[in-house]
């Protein structure tokens, strides 16, 4: 019997896949649940290391992002 690897997360389309900086890709670190079916994406540039903030409102059949903020160390 073979193990089934589990797909990585699949952004909405509405939540940025490009870096906003350098126009590199970026790779999902974390999906935190919140408020009102919300979910936060934190993403790690995949070139200059940003990291960046999606907030998607997922109670809607078609998920928006409601706010977008970028976050530098």
């Amino acid at each position: 019997m073979s193990q089934v690897e589990p797909n990585p997360a699949q952004p909405p389309r509405q939540v940025m896949s490009n870096c906003p900086q350098c126009s590199a890709s970026l790779a999902v670190l974390r999906i935190i649940p919140g408020k009102a079916g919300a979910e936060y994406w934190t993403m790690r540039c995949t070139k200059c290391g940003g990291i960046h903030l999606d907030i998607v409102k997922a109670d809607s059949p078609a998920a928006t992002v409601t706010d977008s903020s970028d976050v530098f160390a």
